[in-house]
């Protein structure tokens, strides 16, 4: 707690100094606080962006302003409105308009106004032609846009000549589009995830655990140099692996596809990875599997040996969980905690038996890897005033469109938020959502791939109010229901119990 007043007192007295939105105009929102930044967003943003600690705070202040003041304007310039965005440092608003007479109103709401010549409206009509178009692009147009920085629509591509014939075939003026050349083709990115499906040759095995590179499996699924695929597409190589003696292997993956610290429990969510520390005997533990799914037992033994046809295998852990043939390589864990990749065992997951995973850390140790954790917390529940419960993701369910809940607080990801300098909310690889960006209020708070988009965007005010400021509205709990399972949608702000909220 200490920790969290001493970094809003800092972000109080910065903002203080912050010149660029001080003049807000009634009836202007009461000044927000931002959300307490972890020290790895900070380091992150000193990192990417050239910017102190300090500089850090007072940008995400002055931005979450910016938000307010953007769609404030936006209504009441109308179809004047051409966008608006954030100066190079960060510490200035400024409005696209195309009617001068608007300028002392952009002004008095601490914004700085720029005369351009097309309306918002009129860059998202030539871009929706483009997107009519679609179909028709020929391979060498890897993307388009609005800028509303330099008031155009840009078009990137690896030729000129092949770009303008695009813009022509849509419709559209070459004096309104800019053509960006890049030889660089976007490619659609493939998450690596515990228990997923991987085809090292004509084999079927499981993922085990996602490491920076790609990630560890079971060494008798391919060996050194064999090529592999996941989601149809190339995946990675084989870079290490050991079988007998030990069951352990990795796969390097190529750039289409990014380490992710869950894995894929078959319930339609993801179970968080925070560490890789090795649990007791008798312990819990839970695997996930191509085949079979997630499946649950206890360890039995460690430091066991297996005594295969190929040879033995050394180091192993005995548990009672079942496990079929494709469920090699996946992932074992114990709460949050990696410990295996399955290598074998006996009987099945109708009649029970006996299966054995190889320990991770050896294998993380001998070929040098690092486990992609979720950190362990470094992001922190949101509880509700109303009732002292969490908002939580049910199931885990990952799902795009699952609602978010109320439920007692057990720390899971399900419930660990973490906000990101974009103005988002993440939990699983997730941001919290307003259903189909709507500003009306009881659309439904849900999970959602992240986009960017204003729907994402919360803010945290000082009075514990959780707005989206696209709709100028507070996160609720329906009917103020204190019970677990109780949903949440976003109200006209009331400042009631059922709209209060704590980190």
């Amino acid at each position: 707690m200490t920790r969290k007043l001493n970094a809003l007192s800092t972000l109080t007295a910065l903002f203080t100094g912050v010149a660029s939105l001080s003049a807000l105009a009634s009836p202007a929102p009461q000044p927000l606080s931002v959300p307490e930044a972890s020290p790895e967003m900070l380091s992150a943003m000193q990192r990417d962006l050239g910017l102190t600690p300090e500089q850090s705070l007072r940008r995400m202040a002055v931005e979450a302003l910016a938000a307010h003041t953007e769609k404030r304007l936006a209504a009441q310039l109308g179809d004047t409105f051409a966008g608006a965005w954030m100066n190079e440092e960060g510490t200035q608003l400024i409005v696209g308009i195309t009617d001068e007479a608007n300028a002392p109103q952009v002004l008095r709401e601490g914004a700085q106004p720029k005369l351009v010549t097309r309306s918002l409206a009129q860059l998202e009509r030539m871009r929706t032609a483009l997107d009519q178009n679609a179909s028709r692009s020929p391979r060498g147009i890897h993307a388009w846009s609005v800028d509303i920085t330099t008031n155009r629509v840009v078009v990137t591509a690896v030729d000129e000549a092949l770009a303008k014939a695009f813009i022509a075939d849509s419709g559209l003026s070459a004096e309104d589009v800019r053509v960006e050349l890049s030889r660089e083709e976007y490619r659609p990115l493939y998450d690596i995830r515990g228990g997923d499906a991987y085809y090292p040759g004509n084999a079927r095995c499981s993922i085990g655990f996602a490491v920076n590179g790609g990630f560890v499996t079971a060494g008798h699924c391919g060996g050194v140099g064999t090529n592999t695929t996941g989601s149809g597409v190339a995946q990675g190589t084989v870079r290490g692996s050991t079988f007998p003696g030990k069951d352990q292997g990795w796969v390097q993956t190529n750039g289409s596809w990014v380490a992710q610290p869950w894995v894929n429990n078959y319930a339609g969510g993801v179970a968080n990875v925070a560490g890789s520390n090795d649990a007791s005997v008798g312990s819990s533990v839970c695997r996930s599997g191509s085949t079979t799914g997630w499946r649950c037992g206890t360890i039995q033994a460690r430091n066991a040996t297996i005594n295969y046809a190929n040879g033995p295998v050394y180091g192993a852990v005995q548990t009672n969980a079942c496990a079929e043939g494709g469920d090699s390589g996946g992932s074992w864990l114990s709460g949050d905690q990696a410990q295996g990749v399955t290598s074998g065992g006996s009987g099945n997951c109708s009649t029970g038996g006996t299966t054995f995973f190889f320990p991770v850390n050896p294998i993380l140790q001998e070929y040098g890897l690092t486990l992609r954790t979720s950190g362990g917390g470094s992001g922190r529940a949101v509880r509700s005033r109303l009732n002292n419960k969490c908002i939580d993701i049910p199931n885990s369910n990952t799902n795009d469109g699952t609602q978010l809940q109320m439920w007692d607080c057990n720390g899971t990801g399900a419930q660990n938020w973490t906000w990101y300098s974009d103005g988002s909310l993440r939990a699983l690889g997730k941001c919290m959502d307003v259903a189909w960006g709507s500003v009306d209020a009881g659309a439904i708070i849900q999970l959602a791939s992240c986009s960017g988009n204003p729907a994402q965007k919360f803010v945290l005010s000082g009075a514990g109010d959780l707005v989206n400021p696209q709709s100028n509205k507070c996160v609720d709990i329906v009917d103020h229901n204190t019970n677990s399972g109780a949903k949440l949608v976003q109200w006209t702000c009331t400042g009631s119990a059922n709209q209060k909220w704590y980190q």
